[in-house]
């Protein structure tokens, strides 16, 4: 008698992720090359894996898959006849294609360049011209992109072209699709070039930083040093792959130190930040992850007051929350601080550092556990002026961005080159081996930022008795009102403060009047289309911002969504003051 059984179907099991944990020794970027640092992070069981939309695994994807496909594709490109010091330039999305051919490219010997996916502003037209550019600055030989922007890579691509370049571009999945034979990978040295890095602010005159191996892996090496990567820590990420903090910090540090990374698309983060949260939430180890101070406010702001942020997320667990690319601002933290305490969030988790492309990324990070130590510093030590003593003090609380990292020095120079002291606020120079080789086919922008193996950053700041590092703000983004030194951020943070304002909702540059004199301009998102309260609100900001120059600025109030942002999201002052100018951004008129 033969019995019979209803059979269910198996239910199909998800991707299991890869683990915190494993038996293969951490070893910190010690190594001489990038690739290999991936031979060795293929051998244990770490690994990449992909979030959907809502943060769920979609893909789990080990070190070991990953280095397989980039030999895959090393060898696929070889074919084609890619040379040593051939430049591939790629959209950076985050996930196993991309991953896979930027580290395929670098086992080819070519410079992968990674370059800016199509954001939610701008236009398409935009992202054309600025895809057009970026190819023009790195001149590559092939150009990848997904297969679902294909037409917006084709026109780049065309752009170029018509302009005197030779780039062949296609989808990615055209790689994909041809044969991979093994053949033998060009030799790579400590000292040859492994990428093409472009800042998120490149577009009309772009600097692609060449970055050596050897000033890749003491960086990598450096900030996990910095940070105390431990064990049965892991990280997760929403930063995008072409900014260097989600680049370097998120992607290729990752692979270099062995950690399991998890990652939601930046896009995805934009639309559900709060799935950000939820993956922190769902990790049993120790987190590690970064963002700008607009991701912490973001999410500080989608928590109201009837929210049980204790029931949905548990973020004990988050070792450190890091801060950077942008000016780190205490109220927004503590904002942040305020609404996810009740989930289990310490404040002392909160890891400032201070970095920037042309240094691969870590200068300075706060010794972990430190959090965030802010100091007072008057308005007359920012503006460089003699104290008025007919108003009252005023103040701006700067963060401490913690020290330098493994191998680097800092200085704070005057504008003759002098070095300053304790306290005094003047340009931050930096030097170390993880300091860029140069500016690509660019020799006149690399002598004006380096001297003598010092990177002259930019930015303005000091060093307190500790030899901790505190930033006040960019130089060039600097007003000077009759002689008078004013900081945009001051303003756009005070204007902020009136009721209805977001962060990124303002945007103060300098401009020059008829006289030839230096002023202020401050650009509004407003949102009421009634006139009389939009003269109202336009008086209000006057009247704050003249409160912080002494001197009446020009205001102007413009549509929502106006204001740019550069390719990480940040606000673009420099693209604002040039739409502004040029008429592109147009303001509302008011009545008298």
């Amino acid at each position: 008698m033969t019995e019979t059984a209803t059979l269910e179907a198996p239910v199909a099991a998800g991707p299991v992720p890869t683990p915190n944990a494993c038996a293969l020794p951490r070893r910190f970027a010690d190594f001489a090359t990038f690739g290999e640092a991936l031979d060795y992070a293929a051998q244990g069981t770490r690994g990449l894996n992909f979030h959907d939309p809502r943060g769920n695994l979609a893909r789990a994807y080990t070190f070991r898959e990953l280095r397989a496909d980039a030999l895959d594709f090393a060898f696929r490109l070889i074919a084609r006849g890619v040379q040593k010091g051939d430049r591939i330039a790629l959209v950076a999305e985050t996930g196993a294609d991309f991953a896979a051919l930027f580290c395929g490219v670098i086992y080819a010997g070519a410079w992968p360049v990674p370059l800016p996916l199509p954001t939610s502003f701008g236009g398409k037209d935009n992202y054309i011209d600025q895809l057009a550019v970026q190819l023009a600055s790195s001149d590559p030989t092939l150009f990848f992109y997904p297969p679902e922007i294909a037409h917006m890579g084709d026109a780049a691509t065309a752009a170029h072209n018509a302009k005197g370049g030779n780039c062949l571009g296609s989808g990615w999945d055209v790689l994909a699709a041809e044969a991979a034979v093994e053949c033998a990978l060009p030799a790579t040295g400590t000292d040859d070039i492994c990428y093409l890095q472009y800042s998120s602010g490149s577009t009309r005159f772009p600097h692609g930083v060449a970055v050596t191996h050897a000033a890749l892996l003491n960086n990598l090496r450096g900030h996990s040093l910095g940070m105390e990567v431990g064990e049965d820590d892991r990280c997760i990420s929403w930063l995008p792959w072409y900014h260097d903090m989600g680049l370097v910090g998120c992607f290729l540090s990752v692979i270099a130190n062995q950690v399991s990374t998890d990652y939601l698309k930046t896009e995805d983060f934009a639309r559900r930040p709060l799935a950000w949260l939820d993956m922190i939430s769902r990790n049993p180890g120790n987190s590690i992850s970064y963002s700008p101070t607009f991701g912490y406010d973001i999410c500080a702001r989608r928590i109201s007051s009837q929210s049980n942020v204790a029931e949905r997320f548990d973020l004990s667990r988050w070792r450190l929350a890091g801060n950077g690319a942008d000016m780190i601002r205490p109220d927004v933290m503590q904002g942040f601080v305020k609404a996810f305490a009740p989930a289990g969030f310490k404040a002392n988790a909160f890891l400032p550092s201070y970095g920037l492309a042309e240094a691969t990324l870590a200068v300075t990070i706060m010794p972990p556990g430190e959090g965030i130590r802010v100091e007072l510093v008057e308005e007359e030590r920012l503006s460089g002026q003699p104290r008025d003593l007919s108003r009252p003090a005023r103040y701006r609380a700067i963060v401490n961005c913690g020290k330098p990292v493994l191998d680097m020095a800092l200085e704070i120079r005057d504008g003759a080159g002098a070095v300053l002291g304790d306290h005094q606020i003047g340009k931050v120079w930096c030097k170390g081996p993880s300091v860029m080789h140069s500016y690509y086919r660019d020799e006149e922008a690399t002598q004006a930022c380096m001297v003598d193996g010092w990177l002259d950053t930019g930015d303005m700041g000091y060093v307190n008795a500790e030899g901790y590092l505190f930033i006040v703000g960019r130089a060039k983004d600097m007003i000077i009102i009759n002689g008078k030194n004013h900081w945009p951020q001051d303003i756009e943070w005070a204007v902020e403060q009136l009721p209805g304002f977001h962060q990124g909702d303002i945007a103060a540059f300098s401009l020059q009047t008829e006289t030839g004199e230096e002023t202020a301009a401050v650009l509004v998102h407003c949102r009421t289309s009634d006139p009389a309260e939009r003269l109202k609100l336009r008086n209000a900001v006057a009247e704050k911002v003249r409160g912080i120059l002494g001197h009446p600025a020009v205001v102007e109030l413009v549509p929502p969504r106006t204001l740019p942002r550069t390719s990480s999201g940040k606000l673009s002052r420099a693209k604002a003051k040039k739409l502004y100018l040029s008429g592109e951004i147009e303001p509302f008129s008011l009545a008298a």
